[in-house]
């Protein structure tokens, strides 16, 4: 993985590669840690040789595994990076087309990224709070920022 921390004005913008074989989420998560991002949007584009998506089940309060078992282009990955419990949270959806044309789509629980993966982390503040909500028992975006 490549990661390069860019400026726009006054936000950071970091650009991210990563490399096959590394798992997409493991590796934008160790990104915004490392660079103590806490507010931001991500968005990427690539492949997966696998993966795993998820749906979530209101009755379980857990996600249902979508498995792909083969290669996929990412046609879009979406969400945000938020803090939850003082650390940094990952919350990304994607879109996955296949060879046919066809496509699948939930919350990304792992990617196996083939050839590569790019994403572009935009921070949008200083920080977004996540708080769990009781009724899912989802951490989901608090509505406040703060300093």
């Amino acid at each position: 993985m490549k990661d390069v921390e860019l400026t726009d004005g006054n936000r950071r913008v970091v650009v991210v590669v990563v490399d096959k074989g590394e798992d997409a989420v493991a590796a934008i998560n160790e990104v915004a840690a490392r660079r103590n991002i806490r507010g931001a949007r991500v968005t990427a584009v690539g492949g997966f040789s696998s993966a795993t998506l998820g749906y979530f089940d209101r009755e379980k309060h857990d996600y249902l595994p979508i498995p792909v078992r083969e290669q996929v282009e990412v046609l879009s990955l979406q969400g945000d990076i938020a803090e939850n419990e003082g650390r940094p949270a990952l919350h990304v959806h994607g879109v996955l087309g296949h060879r046919d044309g066809t496509t699948v789509g939930g919350h990304l629980l792992h990617g196996e990224v083939w050839p590569t993966l790019e994403v572009i982390i935009t921070e949008v503040g200083a920080r977004l709070l996540k708080r769990v909500d009781p009724e899912t028992g989802l951490a989901l975006l608090a509505g406040e920022t703060g300093q």
